[in-house]
């Protein structure tokens, strides 16, 4: 690939550099990409490039780090009212809350505490966020703690050892903490799973 790729030209060459290192590209994936573009030209790389320089107006909510709007004021899900304030899922990713979401069997509010996958283990931006959902239940839930906190990792070995981790460090700032039930398959991935199997999770989820 290497050898192959002193033909190309630089532009390519930065292009896949660039998008080889997205979550599931690579550079085969980057470079098929390259070249469907190069072929689109100017009218779709223009509305990539519009699209991509849009997401400089992207911020993270500072309670539950979803992404949003930043004209918007707050994240749809913290600002939202009718949300339960006394219920809370913690998980990996973005993608995450999005399958839940569309299940529609979760009113409460989330926290977002980033991938897992590279370290392995809790890292200083882990432990950041856990420690933001740890003061946003003790100023804002009565006498300081939550009814419930969800773990809802990926049944992945990864996934298990950390749901274990996380539940120690939140259990005295909830009534119950409790994991997501086993309705995804081990080793599945709670982004790639069907409303109905995550319904079913949610609703058999265990004490931690």
């Amino acid at each position: 690939m290497n050898s192959n790729r002193m033909t190309l030209p630089p532009e390519i060459k930065k292009f896949i550099d660039a998008f080889s290192e997205l979550p599931g590209i690579g550079p085969r994936q980057a470079t098929r990409l390259a070249f469907r573009l190069t072929h689109d030209r100017a009218q779709h790389i223009e509305q990539l490039a519009q699209a991509l320089r849009e997401l400089r107006a992207i911020t993270l909510c500072e309670k539950c780090f979803f992404p949003y709007s930043s004209s918007a004021g707050h994240c749809p899900f913290c600002s939202d009212p009718s949300r339960d304030t006394g219920t809370f899922i913690v998980l990996e990713k973005e993608t995450d809350l999005i399958a839940i979401e569309r299940a529609g069997v979760f009113r409460g509010r989330y926290c977002i505490i980033g991938s897992l996958e590279k370290s392995g283990a809790l890292d200083a931006e882990h432990e950041h966020r856990l420690a933001t959902l740890q003061n946003t239940i003790a100023t804002t839930a009565p006498d300081g703690k939550a009814r419930e906190i969800i773990i809802a990792f990926s049944p992945t070995t990864t996934g298990d050892i950390n749901a274990s981790r996380v539940a120690q460090r939140l259990r005295s700032y909830t009534q119950t903490i409790s994991r997501i039930g086993r309705g995804i398959p081990t080793g599945g991935e709670i982004e790639f799973a069907d409303d109905e199997t995550l319904a079913e999770a949610l609703g058999r989820r265990s004490s931690s």
